[in-house]
């Protein structure tokens, strides 16, 4: 067989749950459904980090959140560190990056530069709409130039002061157009700048135009020229703006409300929770917004699968379909993501298909984002470097050395999980980039039947029985019953918090083994 193509379909702050609602009746996604058809779905797929920039330096590095340095969002992956995406550029592998990549912060810059990450080539755009994207509307579309400057949010960016070359006040001018606009419409009278449909139409949208460019690299590539793109796109991450014709695509009466914020009467609640308000607003049209926007997004898979066929491509293409973090959208009273660590937070849809795989096998086996990077290097054969020594170590040979502490999913997805694969889930958030409140560093282990919470410095617990209890109502923290297994699970849970400096990071590492 050839070297096979490997395409990572991802999408940003997508929970497990909402695929699995959508399944209910909710929405149709047949392109993801198709996918499980053909490949493997994981049911029990973990985020590490629940975050944006943490999430993904970690699926590209194989590492932990400690093992590359990326806390939170606000830092930097450090692109000296190895890419599984610079190993299949080295094997000889294109490489390409198309939409959100989100190793830089979005506050450096509007032009970032991914190339030394290993893609040999990019179209970029991300959570703040400047750069590539923005200046393609600018010079196609200009009759909608200021209907997507009013969906632009983070207009503290400094590079929006000083926009592009001519050094244009942008910034003034999205306040001002921002101020003024008008989200609701005689159509569609609930729209508000934080759920809408979109004030432009559909093909000038970022879903589309990162389509596009996926499209454009994918046709153009040789016959015989092996590839990896990485088609990554902005949403469903909030504000929730999707094209209007999709929303005909829910059905309404089968949005699920959302789960009852259990802890607002709790006494035992954490109080890193319980110092806040239950968040309010229209959560059915949010949610609304929300699943048209997973059928737009579906509709892209649909685009981009038809494109490996018609390439003769499909049949020796790895397909990874993956969220780097869930979206709360209301359950418990929250939104977002972070460290909230319920399962509509951490638990992230996770599909693989490819040439040998199983399909339309369901794995419960519990997988994390530490496995990707591994995966994608076991599918294609390529391998990390070793860790750097200065000289011969006189008993560990520099192949002894490990590496990555996630695994390869492969051997799931044709043989099921082996006996020594892992029985528990970490996950682990830091404080917000605008916070500097310790309360934040919840620390969690979820297992097959439990999820226990650790929040620091006296800011409580929480530990639920998923199989009893899996819309987490019922904090067992103070149960007697439960005392046993709370201790037991906050044992393990220090085990894990430990296992993430393993192995040793290469950050900054000279060498390993002198003598």
């Amino acid at each position: 067989m050839n070297n096979p193509n490997i395409v990572l379909f991802m999408v940003d702050q997508l929970s497990a749950k909402w695929i699995e609602k959508s399944e209910e009746g909710v929405c149709d996604l047949p392109n993801i459904r198709g996918l499980k058809t053909r490949g493997v779905t994981f049911s029990q797929a973990f985020a590490n980090n629940p975050v944006c920039m943490a999430s993904r330096a970690t699926f590209a590095t194989g590492l932990t959140t400690r093992g590359h340095g990326v806390l939170e969002n606000g830092y930097q992956l450090d692109p000296e560190l190895p890419t599984f995406m610079q190993m299949l550029q080295k094997g000889g592998w294109r490489t390409g990056a198309f939409g959100k990549v989100h190793f830089q912060p979005h506050y450096r810059g509007l032009y970032p530069d991914y190339k030394p990450y290993g893609f040999d080539e990019t179209h970029i755009t991300e959570d703040s709409r400047g750069g590539e994207w923005l200046d393609w509307v600018e010079e196609n579309h200009p009759e909608h130039y200021e209907a997507v400057l009013a969906t632009i949010w983070p207009t503290q960016i400094p590079e929006f002061a000083a926009y592009g070359q001519g050094r244009r006040a942008l910034r003034t001018r999205i306040e001002n157009i921002r101020k003024d606009f008008q989200w609701a419409t005689d159509e569609h009278p609930r729209n508000t700048f934080g759920a809408s449909t979109l004030p432009f139409p559909q093909e000038v949208c970022q879903t589309n135009w990162i389509t596009m460019h996926a499209l454009n690299f994918i046709h153009n590539m040789d016959a015989d020229q092996p590839f990896f793109a990485q088609i990554s796109y902005v949403q469903p991450h909030g504000p929730f703006h999707v094209p209007a014709e999709y929303l005909s695509r829910v059905n309404v009466d089968k949005i699920p409300e959302p789960v009852p914020a259990e802890w607002v009467d709790d006494p035992h609640a954490p109080k890193e929770l319980s110092r806040r308000k239950p968040m309010t607003g229209d959560w059915e049209y949010a949610r609304h917004c929300y699943f048209a926007d997973l059928c737009h997004l579906d509709e892209q898979l649909g685009r981009v699968l038809e494109a490996l066929e018609t390439t003769n491509r499909l049949d020796n293409t790895y397909i990874i379909f993956l969220s780097d973090h869930g979206e709360m959208c209301f359950d418990h009273g929250f939104k977002s993501k972070e460290e909230k660590h319920y399962d509509t937070c951490i638990r992230v849809p996770l599909i693989i298909s490819g040439p040998g795989l199983s399909t339309g096998l369901t794995c419960d086996a519990i997988v994390q984002h530490e496995d990707i990077c591994p995966t994608i290097l076991d599918a294609t054969g390529q391998h990390m470097p070793h860790m750097p020594q200065k000289a011969n170590h006189p008993i560990i040979k520099a192949g002894e050395f490990p590496i990555l502490p996630g695994r390869s999913l492969l051997p799931l997805c044709a043989t099921g999980a082996p006996e020594d694969w892992r029985t528990a889930a970490y996950c682990e958030s830091y404080n917000h980039i605008n916070s500097i409140h310790f309360g934040q560093w919840a620390r969690t282990v979820r297992t097959d039947q439990y999820r226990y919470t650790y929040y620091p410095d006296g800011y409580g617990e929480q530990l639920f029985d998923l199989l009893k209890d899996p819309d987490e109502q019922h904090n067992l923290v103070a149960d007697p019953a439960f005392a046993e297994t709370r201790i037991h699970l906050r044992d393990r849970l220090l085990d894990l918090i430990i296992e993430q400096d393993y192995p040793k990071t290469r950050r900054e590492l000279f060498a390993l083994g002198v003598h």
